[in-house]
């Protein structure tokens, strides 16, 4: 896939990508159980963001691009919940827990700037 789009230049959506790859290579390093249950969901939440800051760009208004924006940081706030599951449950490493901590104090503000960025509403 070497051709680009306008979301994918965005700082936001290739930090959401990191997110959900370095997740990915964590997950993969688990148990069966552990996979099957908070991995499954810690992972489509993770894939999630990034995947409605492209819908949302692909929806043609600022109304549309706004809303998905919204879902998107509603699936952050999910990939946090998943990932103090796993860190209660000890399926996360210090370095894994520092790695993603850093990564999610970044998207999260970035992820409201962006959504504060796209048209000119009042709406939050």
């Amino acid at each position: 896939m070497a051709k680009t789009t306008g979301f994918e230049n965005l700082q936001v959506y290739q930090l959401s990508e990191k997110l959900c790859d370095r997740v990915w290579d964590i997950v993969q390093s688990w148990g069966d159980l552990a996979q099957k249950t908070v991995g499954r969901q810690l992972i489509r939440a993770a894939d999630s963001i990034g995947a409605n800051i492209a819908e949302g760009a692909g929806r043609g208004s600022f109304q549309d691009n706004r809303r998905f924006i919204r879902i998107g940081r509603g699936s952050l706030n999910e990939t946090r919940h998943w990932l103090r599951r796993a860190h209660r449950r000890n399926l996360l490493t210090a370095d894994d827990t520092a790695a993603l901590k850093t990564i999610l104090d970044e998207l999260a503000p970035r992820l409201n700037a962006y959504l504060n960025s796209i048209g000119q509403t009042n709406d939050k």
